[in-house]
Order: C-alpha cells, then structure tokens, then sequence
C-alpha cells in the first residue's frame, strides 16, 4: 500500500533522513521506533506532503505522492494523528468530528456513531469544547477525527504519549480493532513491549536511516538491538 524508497528530507541546510526505505502493506501494522530525534516525526511529515522530501520516492496505492499537497495526500486515503494531538480547543467533540469528515463510498464512510463506538468516553462528551478534555479523550479524539477522513492509511505520531496507563491499553485496544477491519496503521510509539504484541512488522530509525527492520518476534527476542537503538 505505501512504499518509501531512498527518502531524503532536511529543514533548510540541516539534513534528517539520509535514505529511508520502508513499506506498508494493505492491513498491515507497522511500527517506527527510535529515540527522539533520529528522524521518526520528520518520516511523517514528508510522507504526508508537511516537509517536502529532498530526494527519493514515496508510492502510495501505486501513485507516487512525493509532490503532492498535504491536502490531496489526505484526500488520497492518508489520515494523521499528529503529536501533540492538535484537536480544535474551541470546538465541541461534536464538531470537531464534523469538521474533518470526508465522504467515501457509502460501504466505507464512518459515521460519528462508529467512532463513539469505538471510543464510549467521546459520547458523554460530546458538547464539550476539545480544551477542556482529558488528555486520554483529546488522543481519542484525535484518532476519531482522522477516522472521519476514511482513511486506508492510519498514521500516529507518538500513539500513546503522555496518556495514563489504563488510557494507554484502550488506545492500544482500539488500533488492534482498527487493524481487524482492515485499516493499515503506521505508528510511533515509545512502548516497545506493547507494540510488539500487536504490530506486524518494525522499522528502528538512528540518525536518519534505517538501522534494523524485522517482526515483532524478531524484535522481542533481541534484546541487544531493543538496547542498543531504543534504550530498553
């Protein structure tokens, strides 16, 4: 479904990644890890059109998106949970949900009642402005107004920051449910033990190039790797 090849990208004359290569497949759950500025958040952002790549390639659904606009690439079927959550402050629940649904054939659209399936806490809040949500319901939210936008592509950055532990197992739970119906899901996250439960396949960013890819059994029986690029 979204293959980077040789994926170059900087801010001005500083240099972030030095050659990416990685691919996602259709259902597919993949995960980015890495310590903090090695390059995972600036992967996202060129993947997404929000940093334009300085060289290389990324093919999404067979179509090259490398120059497209951030907005074509979401309209494309490529929805963002960002870091820090950036839901609208003043908007209701309720209205930030509306804000960013986007109509896809009848089959595939979901609906404010699916995703409040998907995250009961949102239902009881729904008047409430975006401010004034736990960080727990903002993340939920967060994933719920990107689910408005029919995704086939989820992407998180930083899934679980933050968030309490019980509200980490429900968003961990909620992505499992997600992969089940059929969304790929590309994620960052710092908890390796919980995504190598549920993730299918990892990618370990160090200085902006791939140092080690494998399964998540792969990744669970090295201890050395989980040590030496991740700090486990």
């Amino acid at each position: 479904m979204l293959t980077v090849s040789a994926l170059e990208a900087a801010y001005g004359e500083s240099q972030v990644l030095f050659g990416v290569d990685l691919e996602i497949g259709a259902g597919e759950m993949v995960a980015l890890l890495g310590r903090n500025g090695m390059g995972k958040s600036t992967t996202v952002a060129a993947i997404m059109g929000i940093l334009p790549p300085k060289r290389g390639e990324i093919v999404f659904d067979g179509r090259p998106i490398q120059r497209w606009p951030s907005y074509r690439i979401a309209q494309a079927g490529l929805g963002l949970v960002p870091e820090g959550r950036r839901i609208f402050p003043n908007l209701s629940v309720h209205e930030n949900l509306v804000a960013t649904a986007r109509r896809a054939s009848p089959a595939a659209s979901w609906t404010i009642d699916q995703v409040l399936a998907l995250f009961p806490p949102l239902g009881r809040r729904l008047d409430s402005p975006g401010n004034l949500l736990s960080g727990g319901e903002q993340q939920m939210l967060a994933i719920s107004r990107a689910l408005m936008t029919n995704p086939r592509l989820l992407i998180l950055d930083e899934a679980t920051e933050g968030l309490a532990p019980l509200v980490r197992i429900e968003i961990w739970r909620s992505l499992e449910n997600l992969k089940r119906a059929g969304i790929a899901i590309l994620v960052i996250d710092k908890n390796v033990d919980a995504l190598t439960r549920i993730a299918d396949r990892h990618y370990i960013l160090e200085k902006g190039r791939i140092a080690w890819s494998g399964s998540s059994v792969a990744l669970r029986g090295n201890v050395a790797v989980q040590h030496r690029y991740l700090g486990v």
